[in-house]
């Protein structure tokens, strides 16, 4: 729901029923009569007020301080001052400071106010459609930054194994769905397009350095107690009943899960390295509220495996 209503803060409870009557009609309106009012109004009903429009002289704290606030805790509330001519050397400095938008002149003529928060819940509603369309495109370049790690992981599994590749990479994408693993945060104020594939590009180099150091460390292949206490001995966990009972599933999601931008470490790479050696014979289960890699069903892999992965994990955060 977009935001639509307008608070408004003032000491004066005639000057608070005025505003509620002359602007009424235009917006839903809340008032406070004092900063720290304002600020509790703020906590209950920020994701809903468009515009704030607060009163400079207030005993206590002034109103730039409530607007402050507000720029800080609710950058997508449009701000106003409201202030006696004499007062104007302030409205300019909270302007100047970028704490409003625009101040409104003590006392008020009624079609300039109306105007100006016509022209405010304008703005509000602006920004409003920005930031969905902003939030849109970041949702679809993390679902794009999940597809593109699933690739690599092939390339980097073909190039260790051709035999068990797929159903490596198979067994690491059913962990990840298993555990609702959540899409990778990505720092967008840090990192433009160009510089986060490259930065991806070279996460996935390491990863290919890091599996190929596993398997030399895994060894020859013996039975499947072997095989899960050389898991248990990467990531941790415990072994009995023929499974590994793990603690955490991370380990087994990680290199789908962990932040953009940043090296794989050793441990994240452990359970793909481990499938690979496996051949994809192990799958992670929950059992009872715990998480167990236990021997998988085997039989084919379903033609579009990769492409369900990708378009169910990158709508999964």
């Amino acid at each position: 729901m977009k935001p639509e209503k307008i608070l408004y803060v003032d000491d004066e409870a005639i000057a608070l029923k005025y505003f509620e009557r002359l602007v009424g009609p235009l917006a839903p309106v809340l008032t406070a009569n004092s900063v720290d009012e304002g600020r509790a109004v703020l906590s209950v009903h920020g994701a809903d007020i468009a515009v704030l429009v607060c009163d400079q002289r207030m005993p206590g704290e002034r109103g730039n301080e409530l607007l402050r606030h507000a720029r800080t805790h609710y950058p997508h509330i449009v701000r106003m001052l409201t202030t006696a001519y004499s007062e104007i050397g302030e409205a300019i400095d909270a302007i100047n400071t970028g704490e409003i938008y625009r101040y409104i002149a003590k006392p008020w003529e009624l079609e300039s106010l109306r105007s100006d928060l016509k022209n405010a819940l304008e703005l509000s509603a602006l920004r409003s459609e920005r930031d969905e369309l902003v939030r849109d495109k970041l949702l679809a370049q993390q679902s794009r930054l999940v597809s593109g790690r699933l690739s690599a992981l092939l390339v980097i599994g073909a190039g260790a194994d051709p035999g068990a590749y797929e159903r490596a990479v198979f067994r690491l994408a059913q962990a990840a769905r298993q555990v609702g693993a959540p899409e990778p945060a990505v720092d967008w104020h840090r990192w433009d397009h160009a510089d986060l594939q490259q930065a991806e590009a070279r996460r996935g180099a390491g990863v290919a350095l890091q599996v190929r150091s596993w398997l030399e460390r895994f060894g020859a292949r013996q039975d499947d107690a072997h095989a899960l206490a050389q898991l248990a001995a990467a990531v941790g966990g415990e072994v009995r009943g023929g499974a590994l009972h793990l603690a955490r599933p991370e380990p087994c999601t990680a290199l789908l899960t962990a932040p953009a931008g940043g090296a794989a470490a050793a441990e994240d790479c452990a359970w793909l390295a481990w499938q690979l050696w496996t051949q994809g014979r192990f799958g992670l289960q929950s059992t009872g509220g715990a998480w167990v890699v236990a021997a998988a069903a085997e039989g084919p892999l379903p033609n579009d495996w990769l492409a369900d992965a990708m378009e169910r994990l990158g709508g999964q955060a």
